[in-house]
């Protein structure tokens, strides 16, 4: 691998820009988000069927943790034939078109606004303008599968793979600042890429489908099958340090007898 010398203007006119440049662009990706944020109308009907099946997802998959009367008596109130949540609530198809809601297609332009165009606005002009550039290297020897990351617009074979082109260091500065835009903008800020991320998968977790009854008779038939296996038998003697006595200890100690 070729062994480089970093010039020290490179820092100046090149690692510090893009720093500063990617740190101004999410502040003014925060306030702006700020300006542009709708209130959502949340419909009190979905978020409950919502939490219903969250609760009944954990209890397939926590009910071995508690006694198995407690498991009983909480599949009886989704399960059960006449009462149960599950063959109670009936409700109908939703679609959801944003083709003809204007809401939703109002909050995916203001979220391309936001997000996505600035990252590509300010990612073309960083390629462009610090084209075949390297910033800096990292302080570990890295394998060959890091340079399709790191060294974005930089095509040697020689180069060793720890070093970063300014496209890739780009692309650091817009996950990496994570901690910086929290001290500065406070906790729940929307300058932070990683963090929006997580709130559209988080969010897409809790919304309920577009055809409730068929995730209703879903999560009915999932949880009927489920059986309750006691997780926490012998749990004194394992909490003593103790084990429970095999079928051959019992078996030589009824013989001694």
């Amino acid at each position: 691998m070729a062994e480089l010398l970093l010039d020290s203007q490179i820092r100046v006119w090149v690692f510090l820009p893009i720093v500063v440049i990617t740190f101004l662009v999410g502040v003014v990706r925060h306030y702006v988000s700020i300006l542009l944020a709708s209130q959502k109308k949340v419909e009190l009907q979905q978020v409950q069927d919502s939490q219903v099946m969250i609760r009944s997802h954990k209890l397939r998959e926590n009910g071995k943790y508690i006694p198995k009367q407690s498991f009983l008596m909480r599949r009886h109130f989704f399960n059960n034939e006449e009462t149960g949540y599950f063959k109670t609530q009936k409700r109908a198809a939703v679609s959801q078109n944003p083709m003809t809601d204007p809401s939703m297609m109002t909050d995916m332009l203001k979220g391309n606004v936001t997000n996505v165009l600035p990252m590509i606005m300010i990612g073309g002009w960083i390629n462009w303008m610090f084209s075949g550039f390297v910033t800096t290297k990292v302080p570990f020897p890295l394998t060959l599968r890091f340079k399709p990351m790191l060294q974005r617009g930089i095509e040697l074979v020689s180069l060793d793979a720890a070093w970063v082109s300014s496209a890739s260091w780009y692309f650091l500065n817009v996950f990496g600042l994570r901690s910086i835009y929290t001290l500065v903008l406070g906790e729940n800020n929307a300058a932070d890429q990683t963090r929006h991320m997580q709130d559209q998968m988080s969010g897409a977790a809790m919304a309920m489908p577009p055809d409730p009854k068929a995730a209703f008779k879903a999560e009915w038939e999932a949880l009927e099958i489920c059986d309750h296996h006691w997780a926490l038998t012998n749990i004194e003697n394992d909490l003593m340090g103790l084990s429970a006595p095999t079928a051959d200890s019992m078996y030589h100690q009824n013989k001694m007898d």
